[in-house]
């Protein structure tokens, strides 16, 4: 089994920051790509940002320029660092994972628990 442990989230004002931490573990071989993607109350879950292990990036246009993602591969763990965050970044943040196991040798798509965001203006 695999699992995602999030941390980082909280509450905090308009044009401040955090910063999200993802840790995997467990039967892990290889990770692909890890991510986060993010839920507000009564919308899809959207993503955020994902990071390749070749370092290759994505941004939703809505975070571009704003937030960054950063990964410790010897680690298997990903970061967030979320800048001059506004109130619409309110929401919870999901970490998600490719993970190819070591027990089954098979790739799976992995999801962590969720960690709370909320920015207020």
């Amino acid at each position: 089994q695999v699992q995602l442990v999030e941390s980082g989230g909280g509450l905090v004002q308009a044009g401040g920051s955090l910063r999200l931490s993802c840790a995997a573990s467990g039967s892990i071989f290889s990770i692909n790509a890890m991510g986060w993607y993010r839920q507000a109350p009564g919308k899809q879950r959207e993503l955020v940002a994902t990071r390749t292990s070749g370092s290759n990036t994505n941004y939703a246009d809505s975070v571009k320029g704003r937030f960054t993602i950063s990964r410790d591969n010897a680690k298997n763990t990903v970061y967030l660092q979320m800048n001059s965050l506004k109130p619409e970044d309110t929401a919870v943040y999901y970490c998600n994972a490719d993970v190819l196991s070591r027990s089954t040798w098979r790739r799976g798509d992995y999801w962590g628990q969720g960690t709370q965001v909320t920015v207020s203006s």
